[in-house]
């Protein structure tokens, strides 16, 4: 290994390994999957290392205040990095770590500000073919579009109180143009490149093993049952509470469903 390798490998350590800020912290709570009924609710889910949440400033609503980027941290919760902020009024934040975005940055967010990594503002503001993330769909709610590693979306056009935005899964649809957007692409763009390696690593995750259906008895699932190695026994595959799957459409039409002008490619 070279002595150039070695030197980053040591200061992503470090960067990585920094000390949460305690304020910025909670303790998740493990459901196993269940509802306040103590049913299982959610399939696959149980166990899992203790962790806790970090309050992720998702709606970045410091106007015209700088904030320092004090580190880059690793978040058991998500699979992008986040980036702790010291604002120059002396509070802390956590937001998501775009790519590029380096310890000691200087970021901002506010109506009108310099195109970089980090910086957020109002869609309006931004140029088009411009890379952005943790997009609001509601003004003053907080960013819910491009938020998982490696992802951004681009700003295509802007028509009248609508911006055209190009989703990560391809989907052209409209925002609101007053909708806050921050510069830049989530980092961490080998996470989807993560092999899991043993199946320990998903117990820590919380994630349970999926069972086949037609490994199961007839009362726990529909595809059950049968002597030895058997078929589903039916026309059509269903899911474990009975209803039809694989091919059946799930999406159901919103009132939003009018501000999408191309749907994604399937």
């Amino acid at each position: 290994m070279s002595a150039k390798t070695s030197a980053k490998k040591k200061i992503l350590k470090k960067e990585l390994t920094s000390k949460s800020v305690k304020s910025l912290l909670e303790i998740l709570p493990k459901t196993g999957g269940r509802g306040s009924s103590g049913r299982i609710s959610v399939r696959h889910i149980g166990g899992r290392h203790k962790r806790f949440y970090r309050k992720i400033d998702f709606k970045r609503n410091k106007f015209g205040i700088e904030a320092n980027v004090a580190s880059i941290e690793y978040d058991p919760n998500r699979n992008s990095k986040i980036a702790l902020l010291h604002y120059i009024d002396g509070e802390k934040r956590y937001i998501l770590a775009p790519e590029q975005l380096k310890v000691g940055d200087k970021i901002v967010s506010g109506e009108k500000v310099e195109v970089k990594p980090g910086n957020s503002m109002p869609l309006k503001n931004i140029p088009l073919g411009v890379q952005i993330h943790n997009i609001e769909l509601v003004p003053g709610k907080g960013g819910q579009i491009a938020r998982s590693a490696g992802t951004a979306a681009t700003v295509s056009a802007k028509e009248g109180k609508y911006a055209h935005i190009k989703m990560p899964s391809r989907e052209l649809r409209k925002i609101l143009i007053n909708s806050l957007a921050t510069i830049g692409q989530i980092g961490n763009l080998d996470a989807k490149n993560t092999v899991s390696g043993k199946a320990g690593r998903s117990r820590h995750l919380g994630i349970r093993p999926t069972v086949r259906g037609v490994a199961m008895s007839p009362r726990d699932h529909p595809h059950g049952g049968g002597e030895g190695r058997s078929g589903i026994g039916m026309s059509s595959p269903k899911s474990p509470t009975g209803k039809k799957t694989l091919g059946k459409k799930t999406r159901k039409a919103k009132p939003s469903s009018r501000l999408i002008i191309e749907r994604r490619k399937r």
